[in-house]
């Protein structure tokens, strides 16, 4: 299965960037993950739909051609970051005929507090299933990184749960199909 990772935190040292690293050895054995850099992408313009850059024409190959999608979003004041809104804007045109449709999808991120990336999640979450993307919303996890990574190193337990999101995601994509 490929999985298209998006990772909503680009900074050099994203917390949400070390977390996908930190869970990829509990995935799945047939999850085959790809990474799509975001910050490659321009603004998005409606003014450039009618001649797409060719950076986004292979952005939403690389969505067609996946499985199902993950995403991985730091929280903002209280929202999703502006590039990582920017990218699924840009898979969503044109209107109707979006890359994201019909692609399973989950929601993952980690922040420095308590509740972790509980609103960023809610609102992502809502916005992909406006997208007709097929969303799964049960098991969720709002990672607080400062309580669960000692040293770059993922807390045991906290493997454990991150083992059965992905597989619950697994059985997800696999019933949607």
């Amino acid at each position: 299965m490929k999985i298209l990772v998006i990772i909503g935190g680009i900074s050099k040292n994203s917390i949400n960037k070390n977390l996908f690293e930190l869970i990829k050895p509990v995935a799945p054995v047939d999850f085959e993950f790809e990474t799509f850099d975001i910050t490659t992408l321009p603004y998005f313009s409606q003014d450039l739909e009618d001649n797409l850059p060719e950076i986004v024409v292979n952005f939403k190959k690389q969505i067609t051609d996946s499985t199902a999608v993950l995403f991985i979003t730091p929280e903002y004041n209280r929202f999703i970051p502006g590039v990582l809104k920017n990218a699924i804007d840009w898979a969503s045109r044109p209107y109707g005929k979006g890359a994201w449709i019909g692609k399973s999808a989950a929601v993952l991120g980690a922040a420095m507090g308590p509740t972790g990336t509980l609103s960023a999640q809610l609102q992502l979450k809502q916005l992909l299933s406006f997208l007709n993307m097929k969303v799964m919303w049960q098991p969720e996890i709002c990672f607080n990184y400062l309580a669960y990574v000692k040293d770059g190193v993922l807390a045991e337990d906290s493997k454990k749960y991150f083992e059965k999101y992905l597989s619950s995601f697994k059985e997800y994509i696999e019933k949607n199909r």
